[in-house]
């Protein structure tokens, strides 16, 4: 009897059909081939599903653009090809909910300082919860950008230049305050100490001038 075989590629699974119901998931290798049956082949390997830039308003009315990444690979075969016909649109909007209540709740300005460092762990269980019963193992949700608009973008910039230039100024005054303390209390050693400031003055005249100087000391 001349046997019929099947065999499923490295790092695929297949499902079987009889009659156009699964009965069993076929692993990576070589199989009996059923009567009646029919196969489908599913790539197990992780994948990544890119979400562009969501429009989404914070907590006080401006709107942001988020943007993720996530990683997914297929868990279970037969409910992938069973329970939606597009489950990775199922998986995309998970995605854009998780992410529109994640920063719905959070003012512009926490947005802004978190940026990309929203919780991952939240988003991740979130899109999971909607992922699993489709047959999608989420591995992680990561926030690429968070896009304030140019305006805020624009204040944000003004004040930053404006902090260093205020703190560039106060170290300048804070420099001339320490030379001009240094000076008083120069003068006031010098006011306490006149044999100070005569020497003071033999140092800093030109040496003709200090010879003239020595010599009208010692008359």
């Amino acid at each position: 009897m001349f046997l019929i075989h099947v065999s499923v590629p490295a790092h695929c699974a297949a499902v079987e059909l009889v009659d156009g119901a699964p009965t069993r998931v076929l692993e990576p290798g070589r199989h009996r081939r059923a009567r009646r049956a029919t196969y489908v082949v599913v790539d197990l390997r992780e994948q990544l599903l890119a979400v562009p830039p969501q429009e989404i308003l914070t907590v006080d009315g401006v709107q942001v653009r988020v943007s993720a990444a996530v990683r997914w690979a297929i868990a279970d075969p037969v409910a992938w090809l069973e329970r939606a016909t597009d489950p990775l649109a199922l998986v995309y909007l998970g995605t854009q909910v998780a992410l529109r209540d994640a920063v719905a709740g959070l003012t512009l300005d926490t947005v802004a300082q978190r940026g990309s460092g929203l919780d991952a762990a939240a988003l991740t269980a979130a899109v999971a919860s909607v992922a699993r019963p489709v047959g999608v193992a989420v591995t992680e949700v990561v926030v690429k950008d968070v896009i304030v608009p140019a305006e805020v973008r624009a204040a944000t910039l003004e004040l930053a230049t404006a902090r260093q230039r205020g703190a560039a100024q106060l170290e300048a005054a804070r420099a001339e305050t320490a030379a001009l303390r240094s000076l008083a209390n120069g003068a006031k050693l010098l006011d306490d100490h006149p044999a100070l400031a005569r020497m003071r003055l033999v140092q800093s005249a030109p040496m003709g001038t200090q010879l003239v100087l020595r010599l009208g000391d010692d008359e």
